[in-house]
C-alpha cells in the first residue's frame, strides 16, 4: 500500500517523525529486551519455527473470511487513520486492519512476518474519532517493535509448562520465566501507549480512550483528575497487606492496570524525553544496530530504580528502607501488622458503638 501524502492527514496537522527507532517510545525495560533479542542472530527464526502452531497464514485467513478488512470502501475512517499512524511513525508497509464482531471492547496486533491489526465493534462504538486514533497508532507500534515476539514466546511457554508439570522443579522454573514474560508484556503495552500519543498528538484523548476501557460509554460521569487521584490511591495503598494483594493481582495479568497507565502515560507526556521527540529529536532508525545491550539493560536498572524510590507503596517502602538499611525488617512487619490490625479492631468498635442515623439523614 502506497503511502499516504503529507496533505491527507485528516482532522488536523501532525508532526511526522521520519526514521523514528522504536526505541524512541519504547519503556527502558521492554527496550532493553528487545535490543537483547535483536542482537541475537536467527532467535526470530527460532520462534517463527517454534510458534508454527500459530500460523499466520491460517489467521490471516481467518480474518479475511469472518471479519470486515477495512479499506476505502469498509470502515473507512479507520483505514485513513492506520495509513495515518504509519505515515507518521514512518512505517513503509501499512498493516492491514480488519474489524471483527464482539461485545469486549478490545484491538490486538497479530503476527510477526505480516501482523494484522484487529478491532472490536464494541471499541469502535465505544470511542471517538481521536480516542482511536490513538489505539491505531499503539496497534501500530505493536508491530513495528515485534512485540508478537513476546506473545509467540508465553504461548510456546505456557503450553511447555502444561506439558511438564509433573516434573519436579522443571514446572517452576518455567513459571518464572513466564512471570518476566508478563512483565516485559506489561512495559510493552506502556511503551505503545506512548507511541499511541506521538500518533495522536492529543493527550486528552489518550487518557479518555483508556478511561473509557475502565468505565465505558459514561465519558460524562468520568473526571480525568479525579481518575488520576484513584491510580494515586492506588500507589499508597493503605498497608503492607495491601502491598501483597496488588503485588498477587499484578503478577499474572499481560496489561497493566489501566489507571496506572493513564498515570503513567500523563507523566510521560510532561517528560523532557517527549517534547525532545516532538522536537524533533530522537533516536534513528538507522543507529538501531548500534544500540548497545548494556546500555539498554542499565537504562532498564535505572528506571526501575527510580519508580522504587518514587512509589508510595507500603511494601516497596518497606523494601526499600530495608534495602537502604534503615531498619530491621522483622520489627518493620511487625509493627506494620499489630498496628493495622489494632486500626481494625478499632474501627469494628466504633461501628458496633455508634447510635444508628436517623432515617434520611446523610451519612458522615
Amino acid at each position: 500500500m502506497t503511502q499516504p501524502t503529507e496533505g491527507s492527514v485528516p482532522s488536523r496537522n501532525r508532526k511526522r517523525f521520519p526514521g523514528i527507532s522504536t526505541r524512541a517510545w519504547e519503556h527502558p525495560a521492554d527496550r532493553s529486551a528487545l535490543v537483547a533479542l535483536r542482537k541475537l542472530s536467527g532467535f526470530d527464526d527460532i520462534l517463527k519455527k517454534l510458534g508454527g502452531m500459530v500460523s499466520e497464514r491460517a489467521v490471516r485467513l481467518m480474518f479475511l473470511a469472518s471479519a470486515v478488512r477495512a479499506s476505502e470502501r469498509q470502515f473507512a475512517h479507520l483505514h485513513d487513520m492506520v495509513r495515518d499512524a504509519a505515515y507518521i511513525l514512518d512505517l513503509e508497509k501499512v498493516p492491514p486492519l480488519y474489524v471483527t464482531q464482539d461485545p469486549v471492547p478490545n484491538a490486538m496486533c497479530i503476527g510477526m512476518d505480516s501482523p494484522v491489526i484487529v478491532v472490536t465493534t464494541s471499541l469502535v462504538e465505544l470511542l471517538d474519532e481521536e480516542e482511536m486514533r490513538a489505539v491505531i497508532g499503539h496497534e501500530v507500534a505493536h508491530a513495528m517493535s515485534g512485540h508478537a515476539v513476546y506473545r509467540t514466546m508465553l504461548i510456546i511457554l505456557t503450553n511447555l509448562a502444561t506439558r511438564i508439570a509433573w516434573i519436579p522443579l522443571g514446572n517452576i522454573a518455567i513459571l518464572a520465566i513466564i512471570t518476566a514474560l508478563k512483565e516485559w508484556f506489561r512495559k510493552s503495552e506502556i511503551s505503545c501507549d506512548r507511541a499511541g500519543l506521538l500518533v495522536g498528538q492529543d493527550l486528552q484523548a489518550s487518557m479518555r480512550g483508556l478511561m473509557k476501557l475502565a468505565g465505558g460509554h459514561h465519558l460524562h460521569e468520568m473526571n480525568t483528575d479525579a481518575f488520576l487521584e484513584q491510580a494515586e490511591e492506588y500507589d499508597r495503598a493503605g498497608d503492607l497487606r495491601d502491598g501483597v494483594i496488588k503485588l498477587l493481582q499484578l503478577l499474572p495479568q499481560t496489561h497493566p492496570f489501566v489507571a496506572v497507565r493513564v498515570q503513567k502515560l500523563k507523566k510521560w507526556a510532561e517528560s523532557e524525553e517527549y517534547s525532545s521527540i516532538m522536537a524533533g529529536a530522537y533516536p534513528r532508525r538507522e543507529q538501531d544496530g548500534d544500540a548497545s545491550v548494556t546500555d539498554q539493560m542499565k537504562a532498564a536498572a535505572d528506571s526501575y530504580a527510580q519508580s522504587f524510590k518514587e512509589t508510595k507503596d507500603p511494601l516497596m517502602g518497606l523494601v526499600r528502607d530495608v534495602a537502604s538499611g534503615a531498619g530491621d525488617i522483622g520489627g518493620k512487619l511487625r509493627d506494620a501488622f499489630v498496628g493495622s490490625r489494632s486500626a481494625g479492631n478499632r474501627g469494628t468498635r466504633d461501628s458496633a458503638e455508634e447510635p444508628p442515623a436517623e432515617p434520611g439523614a446523610a451519612p458522615a
